[in-house]
């Protein structure tokens, strides 16, 4: 028999194999019409007298279920239209879980979401210990909980504070610690997985499950623990208040679905298992209806939308094979990216420094990364031995007449990197890319150095590039299609998000960000505490403050970027007084333990209070409120991020949001720039800097197209969005002179 999805094979012993396989889709996810059909096959089990016990299995290759169709959740508008989804998802689960016949799972692949919701429903669970076989509920992720159940059955199979661990981090686990934990009964190699499930599922016809004797269960540490956290009130009052505590650490409250699935858990724990579904259909519902549900599924669309985009828009244009790939400087980002690329992409790096010092430190570096994924048991080490083989050193340029891109990522010095260029253009093949990793050196000055400039590119990547999800490909006005849809899918490939930027300085990460730290630096100067300032960003939602982050990219950097932020662009990235005097002392941040805060000594944490003697300012803690302090830096890279979508520098707003959030950790709950602008308003955020303008000059100057779709009521995203590069107002060209 066969349903819309899901099959039915009956075999000789009397166990039916039901098999989901989505027609035409690469992956199973739980469609608007799963109830029905999932109804429709399970009673037709139930009626068949051959048929004794159930396994319920993926007809894909690499995939069990990866979660519910999230577009089927864009149409709803009211809480109880959500609702009424997980209570219907609610009934299907129960329907398996009370089911007269065993049902176990045959896991392989991802069981995302309400893929390991309908695994939890099943009585018993086999998972195969491929690679590719991992289990979580990431619903948090979008700003949601899990609504078919899973707040309910997960606690009760594998604990509470593990189950709390998985749904609030959304982390994914493989086979090995779901049998650990006591997700899955086990954990086979993938060519006995139906065999196993099978026999499970025979054993278990008139299975009674034993119920140890209260004494038995003392015998269990983890059995008492749980006892003693979660099934008397003074120990879920702990469990549940440390569990809110630890996360507000880290969301600091910006994150309602969080609360929400502690809330829930809490409320089955306490009222039984009907109670706990009902609370959660209404929260499942509620967080439909949030704006931050709305901005994390809004980057859930853009990310997939990105994996399809070949960075062209000619669609014709086809990305050349990359067999070979050569890598120019062996430093910390030059290592860090021969790393992904021998390691996620799976293609050889030939690895070139100076000196053999500099190759053999690059070589240990990337070793190191490895070793780390030996040691989490992630790599054996024969396989990490023979990934450290597709990366041999070099001093000279001997291994890359043969390379299909290379890389640099040497010292921002124009004349070194024009001559790296003319060096590979002689050793290499006519055709070779050659990208720079470069973040504010224009690529088309670069390219001035080139015989082809048509293959020169940039592949600005962020550090710890292992690490990371970002690259930024900038193009020039020369740079050929082919070269650009060739190092995006170089880069997805190294497993990034790429986006696509026009060339000029900073293109477009380092030129948001920078005008918030020059903000920053501004408030210092002031007299605002630093530590004032990086809480009142970490409350905004950024992860790290901007004062942390200077002293984490260097003060010496960050004056040498000002520099040419203040080139290119004039007064409004002028730096206040005083900052220069940082450099005079040889505060550089903490590559030399001397910065804002504070490094070395353990028992001295924080500020490092000599700062603003050496600044010439005096803190005073009621000098502005920390919601001023949060909009005036977070409009600094707002309005940025609109001059750089008006003179083209940006494709789409899409690409905007997703290069702020991955890149620069703008918070993600706030759907980046420029979801905060439609949510927020033009006309709210035209007024706001129109106002501090007023107060503190034209570092605050809106951008043109801000003040078009304030005026017009056009939005950046929807069906009447603004188009990108229509308002350059009175900004540079894209590639100023070069000034480094």
């Amino acid at each position: 028999m066969a349903t819309e999805g899901l099959t039915i094979e009956k075999r000789d012993d009397g166990v039916a194999i039901v098999r989901m396989d989505i027609p035409g889709e690469p992956m199973n996810t739980l469609r608007d019409d799963f109830v029905d059909t999932f109804t429709e096959v399970f009673s037709s089990v139930e009626k068949d007298p051959d048929i004794k016990a159930v396994v319920f299995t993926s007809g894909k290759k690499d995939s069990f279920i990866a979660g519910a169709d999230i577009t089927m959740l864009e149409n709803v508008t009211t809480a109880e239209d959500g609702a009424r989804i997980s209570r219907e998802g609610h009934k299907v689960m129960g329907r398996i879980e009370n089911f007269p016949k065993p049902v176990v799972a045959a896991i392989h692949g991802p069981a995302l979401g309400g893929g390991l919701e309908v695994a939890l429903a099943c009585h018993a669970r086999v998972a195969s210990d491929s690679k590719k076989t991992k289990l979580g509920l990431p619903e948090a992720q979008l700003g949601l909980l899990p609504g078919a159940g899973g707040t309910q059955r997960l606690p009760r199979l594998i604990g509470v504070q593990p189950a709390l661990d998985m749904m609030l981090t959304g982390k994914q686990i493989d086979a090995k610690k779901a049998r650990k934990l006591g997700l899955v009964d086990d954990a086979v190699p993938p060519s006995i997985l139906l065999e196993t499930a099978v026999e499970l599922a025979l054993s278990r016809i008139d299975y009674v499950p034993k119920r140890d004797s209260f004494i038995e269960q003392l015998r269990d540490k983890e059995a008492v623990t749980e006892f003693a956290l979660a099934k008397n009130p003074v120990g879920r009052k702990i469990l549940f208040d440390q569990a809110r505590k630890q996360l507000h650490k880290q969301t600091r409250g910006n994150y309602p679905a969080q609360d929400l699935i502690i809330d829930v858990v809490k409320a089955g724990l306490e009222g039984g298992f009907e109670a706990g579904l009902e609370a959660e259909a209404r929260a499942f519902g509620r967080l439909l209806t949030t704006e931050e549900s709305a901005n994390l599924m809004s980057i859930f669309f853009a990310t997939t939308a990105l994996k399809k985009d070949s960075g062209v828009d000619d669609p014709n244009v086809k990305p050349r094979e990359v067999k070979k790939v050569g890598m120019l400087g062996a430093g910390l980002m030059g290592a860090g990216i021969a790393y992904v690329t021998t390691s996620v992409a799976k293609i050889p790096v030939r690895l070139k420094d100076r000196d053999a010092d500099g190759v053999m430190a690059g070589l240990r570096y990337v070793r190191g990364i490895i070793d780390g994924r030996v040691k989490r048991k992630r790599l054996t080490e024969q396989q990490a031995n023979h990934l450290m083989l597709q990366t041999t050193g070099t001093t000279t340029y001997a291994g890359f007449q043969d390379t299909d891109v290379v890389i640099e990522a040497v010292f921002e010095d124009l004349a070194l990197k024009g001559q790296m260029l003319r060096d590979v253009e002689e050793a290499g093949r006519e055709d070779v890319i050659f990208a720079s990793n470069t973040s504010s050196l224009p690529i088309t000055h670069i390219a001035a150095a080139s015989k082809h400039p048509e293959t020169v590119i940039g592949m600005h990547y962020f550090s710890p590039v292992h690490k990371m999800p970002l690259l930024e490909v900038i193009v020039t006005d020369q740079t050929a299609d082919w070269v650009t849809a060739t190092c995006v899918e170089l880069g997805k490939k190294q497993g990034k998000q790429v986006i696509v930027v026009k060339d000029g300085v900073g293109f477009y990460t380092s030129r948001v960000l920078a005008p918030m730290m020059n903000e920053a630096a501004h408030l210092v100067a002031e007299g605002v505490p630093i530590e004032k300032i990086d809480t009142a960003m970490l409350n905004w939602g950024f992860p790290v403050g901007p004062i942390k982050l200077t002293d984490e990219v260097g003060i010496d950097v960050g004056a040498k970027v000002g520099k040419i932020m203040l080139d290119a662009f004039g007064d409004r990235m002028s730096p206040p007084d005083g900052m220069q005097n940082l450099i005079d002392d040889e505060r550089y941040g903490r590559k030399n333990g001397r910065g804002f805060y504070l490094y070395g000594d353990k028992k001295k944490k924080g500020v490092d209070e000599s700062v603003y003697e050496v600044l010439g300012v005096t803190p005073n803690n009621k000098s502005i409120t920390s919601e001023d302090i949060a909009w005036r830096c977070a409009l600094q890279f707002v309005n940025e991020a609109c001059r750089c979508f008006g003179e083209g520098i940006l494709r789409s707003a899409r690409d905007g949001d997703v290069g702020a959030i991955f890149g620069l950790g703008f918070p993600p709950f706030r759907g980046g720039p420029f979801r905060f602008i439609d949510q927020v308003g033009a006309k709210e955020v035209l007024g706001r800097l129109r106002e501090l303008e007023k107060q503190h000059g034209p570092r605050f100057s809106p951008a043109p197209v801000l003040e078009e779709i304030a005026r017009s009521g056009q939005t950046f995203h929807g069906e009447d969005a603004t188009q990108p590069g229509q308002s350059r107002g009175n900004s540079p060209q894209t590639a100023p002179r070069a000034t480094a």
